[in-house]
């Protein structure tokens, strides 16, 4: 399976996605290939990032190639200038484009129209780096993926969505613990449960998140309000009262339980202050592994 972009893991086979996370394993490990060598990428961010942002920026160093920094005033994706233009233009001058955007339609609209490959570093619909990061984290943590119990508490948001779409293509059990009206979206959920049939797995929504985590091998959470949501900011944290993952939370799962954050973390809201510190967390470990994670999808994109 040759890929030309890297937008969704809906475009990415179960297979491929084992052989990405044995590729992080192996950068991680210290492999360390120059497959850019000679190429520059364009990095098109309508959000900042510290971790996206550096972690791309080292990866491409590392494999020897140099990356142009693009903000959100320095281009105007859909505003100063539509994205197929940007598109044309970028691919006469640069090898490749990693763009983190508010629109996944942005990222689609840029892949259609160049020949370069396209990476998505977060849209409102998908984080696929972030999952396949985080799947690498688990394997490193559990030493194993198949039969494990995955329940994330809180907003079916793009984090949630890739990393049900990663857990139901390798065989991992899946549960999302929201309010009613933030599970994950229709075509997430259908795809996630056909993989899941295929691998074996369970793709589920629970309301209450002690019910949730009782058989939990991983306790995940995300921030409730995203870039882009501050207007409906008390909205949000009245909805989601009585989310917050604690450390009796964490108590319910199993004695082995470890606790995923993609960050930034809002301590005080959807975690405890101490929860992240904890000897269960291994959310800096996620932080490093977007490193080798992104190292890995470069690699496969352009070695092709």
């Amino acid at each position: 399976m040759n890929l030309k972009d890297f937008l969704s893991i809906i475009d990415i086979s179960s297979e491929k996605i084992y052989e990405l996370v044995d590729k992080t394993n192996k950068m991680k490990s210290g492999w360390m290939p120059n497959t850019l060598n000679n190429k520059i990428l364009a990095l098109l961010f309508e959000k900042p990032s510290l971790r996206t942002r550096v972690s791309f920026e080292v990866g491409i160093s590392q494999m020897g190639g140099k990356c142009i920094y693009l903000s959100k005033d320095d281009v105007g994706l859909g505003t100063r200038e539509p994205e197929s233009d940007i598109a044309k233009v970028l691919d006469r001058w640069v090898d490749g484009i990693i763009a983190r955007v508010f629109s996944h339609n942005s990222l689609k609209l840029l892949a259609n129209n160049t020949s370069l490959p396209v990476i998505n570093a977060l849209s409102d619909f998908e984080h696929p780096c972030q999952a396949l990061g985080d799947l690498a984290t688990i394997n490193q943590h559990k030493g194993s993926l198949n039969g494990l119990e995955v329940v994330f508490i809180g907003d079916g948001n793009n984090v949630a969505s890739s990393l049900a779409l990663v857990c139901s293509s390798v065989g991992i059990n899946f549960t999302l613990s929201s309010p009613k009206g933030y599970e994950l979206p229709a075509i997430i959920l259908n795809e996630a449960k056909h993989r899941a049939q295929v691998s074996g797995s369970e793709v589920k929504w629970i309301l209450n998140p002690n019910d949730a985590v009782t058989n939990a091998d991983v306790v995940y959470t995300d921030v409730w309000v995203s870039m882009g949501q501050e207007k409906i900011r008390d909205e949000r944290v009245k909805d989601f009262k009585g989310y917050t993952v604690t450390e009796n939370l964490l108590d319910i799962a199993k004695s082995s339980v470890i606790f995923m954050h993609d960050m930034p973390a809002h301590r005080g809201e959807e975690i405890d202050g101490s929860v992240l510190d904890s000897s269960r967390s291994v959310a800096f470990d996620q932080a490093e592994n977007r490193l080798f994670a992104q190292k890995a999808i470069m690699h496969t994109l352009f070695s092709a």
